[in-house]
């Protein structure tokens, strides 16, 4: 596994080779990114930013979203894929955040745990993004640059990538190194492919090392 010398090294560079860190989910306020990330799966974020234009402009406020019902949400959310369920979690996630939150979204882990349709990927990203403390977004890009890095081994568990990742990385820099791991595993580390000969990180992670061997 990586120290946590391995991981500061690890962090440079991937800044180094992407120094703009950002969500690539749009959005303007915490519960609009929270509607992002959950219609986000089993879909990509470019879709995502087409379909929540047309959501946004219809629902503009979380109590205008409220105020509606999972079946005029789902009129719109379908192309995300999963619309029915998506559409049901939005609608009782936007009324729970207006009637047990006061509007507001928590930065607590355990209170953004209890919003329908929010996980740990989700919740992480909003106390990342959001409320700038140190978060570990556990995607599926972050996953796979784990595995191929070394900072796990042979695993494919959000949980146990997270844990794995809290104990060797600034803390300070979690968050924009996940948003650093999509940009990377889009454009050079792919799920079909690594492309290892001209990835940053080729002379420090272990599928580099391996493919020039």
């Amino acid at each position: 596994m990586r120290t946590k010398k391995d991981a500061a090294e690890i962090v440079r560079l991937l800044k180094d080779e992407y120094p703009i860190a950002e969500c690539s989910l749009s959005y303007e306020d915490a519960w609009q990114l929270l509607v992002g990330v959950r219609l986000s799966a089993q879909c990509t974020d470019a879709r995502v930013n087409i379909v929540t234009q047309d959501l946004f402009a219809k629902y503009p406020t979380l109590e205008a979203m409220a105020a509606s019902s999972p079946e005029a949400i789902e009129e719109i959310v379908r192309p995300c894929g999963l619309g029915k369920s998506k559409a049901r979690d939005l609608y009782a996630m936007t009324n729970m955040l207006l009637h047990e939150y006061g509007g507001k979204v928590p930065e607590d882990m355990d209170e953004l745990l209890k919003l329908p349709g929010v996980g740990r990927k989700s919740a992480n990203l909003i106390r990342g993004d959001i409320f700038k403390l140190p978060a570990v977004v556990a995607d599926t890009h972050c996953i796979r640059l784990a595995n191929r890095i070394g900072f796990v081994s042979d695993t494919t568990d959000p949980v146990k990538v997270e844990r794995a990742l809290v104990k060797v990385l600034p803390p300070e820099e979690t968050s924009d190194y996940c948003h650093r791991c999509v940009i990377h595993g889009r454009a050079v580390c792919t799920a079909r492919k690594a492309m290892c000969d001209i990835c940053c990180l080729k002379d420090i992670c272990r599928t580099g090392k391996k493919s020039h061997e």
